[in-house]
């Protein structure tokens, strides 16, 4: 949808045309973006130093699990005009008098939702009471789903907002040819060894519902000889930098992902999406296929619903707003 982009813009267009007069100080920011998991924050960093290339505009990622000097360092070097970071790791410079948001203008909460869903509300109430209030700062709240929790959040944190609804994300999933494969439990592994051999399938995300799956999973694929990637929550900041990297280069074909640490890829050109399990919150379905047929390119998602988890289906379906074709694997 372009989402990054938009807020993006808005805040390089917002500081460049209101440039500070007189002295400023090292580590006290005029924009701050909160997003829930690393990944996101990296591919919202990564947009912004793209965007931002030439605007002479400082920016700044603050992730946890990786070096805490490295980032300080880039604090220190030059006063920052944007910081993109998790929760948690804002709090660690925030504590350590490292940063101060006091002269926060534009504050952008991503992925509102999600937040909520990981229980990182207190944290983030905590960063938003360190700003200005909110009449004197400009506060950008997205979410995917406006639930009644995420609408008392946009009513603590905003003032006379403008609520701006884009078209469902399931109407994007026209792009993506959707199949359900209705597989045994004990025959997943080998239909899915099956599909990894067919030609049509360049790049592929498999998505399992929870951290031990995708080991387990990861470690079978290895064995059988496939090279793939694994992102989740177990995986050092480190290597899954360098896994996501690997996929963007086509080094790697084939990644395994936890939703959490699935929805921050934005990868062109991934053929197909698989769900080895399918999702217990059915929204992550949409979420899940939407890392496929991207940017007005087609892709693949096929689901295998076994007898353990195709009572999730009519969810699934209900949201989608018709029904899926559920077919034996080729």
């Amino acid at each position: 949808t372009g989402k990054t982009a938009a807020f993006l813009i808005t805040i390089f267009n917002d500081l460049l045309r209101h440039p500070i007069e007189g002295e400023r100080f090292l580590g006290e920011p005029r924009a701050v973006i909160i997003a829930p998991t690393r990944e996101l924050v990296m591919q919202i960093a990564e947009d912004a130093q793209e965007l931002g290339r030439f605007t002479g505009l400082q920016t700044v990622t603050m992730i946890g699990g990786a070096d805490y000097q490295k980032q300080l360092s880039k604090v220190n070097r030059a006063p920052v005009d944007l910081v993109v970071a998790t929760p948690g790791r804002l709090i660690d410079f925030m504590e350590r008098r490292d940063l101060a948001l006091d002269r926060v203008e534009i504050l952008v909460l991503d992925e509102a939702d999600r937040m909520l869903d990981m229980g990182f509300i207190p944290q983030v109430k905590r960063i938003v009471r360190t700003t200005p209030r909110k009449e004197d700062r400009q506060t950008l709240l997205f979410s995917a789903t406006f639930t009644q929790d995420v609408m008392n959040l946009a009513q603590q944190w905003t003032f006379e907002p403008v609520t701006v609804e884009i078209e469902p994300e399931r109407v994007a999933t026209a792009s993506v040819d959707q199949k359900v494969y209705l597989v045994a439990s004990r025959d997943r592994f080998s239909v899915l060894m099956d599909l990894l051999q067919d030609d049509e399938v360049e790049s592929v995300i498999i998505f399992a519902n929870r951290r031990d799956q995708v080991r387990r999973l990861h470690e079978k694929l290895r064995k059988a000889g496939v090279h793939c990637g694994m992102l989740s929550g177990e995986v050092t900041q480190a290597k899954r930098t360098r896994t996501l990297e690997q996929f963007k280069s086509g080094q790697c074909k084939v990644l395994v992902a936890t939703d959490v640490a699935g929805r921050g890829i934005h990868v062109e050109g991934i053929s197909h999406v698989v769900n080895y399990n399918l999702p217990e919150d059915h929204e992550d379905y949409v979420h899940r296929i939407g890392r496929t047929g991207r940017a007005g390119a087609t892709g693949v998602s096929i689901s295998f619903a076994s007898e353990d988890d195709a009572f999730l289906l009519p969810d699934i379906e209900a949201l989608l707003g018709h029904s899926l074709a559920c077919i034996s694997p080729p």
